[in-house]
């Protein structure tokens, strides 16, 4: 029997979890780059912080992509499955990081090639 749901290994209630977790901290980050924004155009770009507030703003865009992405694969019934071999990726992982997009075993051939 084919599986229809490809986030089937989920409960509704961790699902919920994990994306009440995503759009929490979806909206801390996107408060905390507003902040770094304001900040920029305050700054006049001669001083040492520029490159850190340079690096903060990338930083601080790339996770909101990235949770932008987990929740576009809650939407799609993709999340929690491993991006690379399919695998259901346990609630446990994704407890611990919302956004992991690989199963362990391809997270470790990955960090290892």
């Amino acid at each position: 029997m084919a599986d229809t749901n490809a986030n089937a290994h989920l409960s509704t209630v961790q699902l919920q979890a994990l994306r009440q977790d995503i759009e929490e901290q979806l909206e801390r980050r996107s408060r905390h780059l507003l902040g770094l924004r304001a900040e920029a155009q305050d700054s006049t770009g001669a001083d040492d912080t520029w490159q850190e507030l340079l690096v903060s703003l990338t930083t601080a865009d790339r996770s909101i992509a990235e949770l932008t992405q987990a929740l576009d694969r809650l939407a799609a019934g993709t999340y929690g499955r491993c991006g690379e071999c399919g695998a259901a990726i346990p609630f446990e992982r994704l407890k611990i990081r919302p956004l992991a997009r690989y199963c362990i075993g391809c997270q470790r051939r990955a960090e290892t090639a």
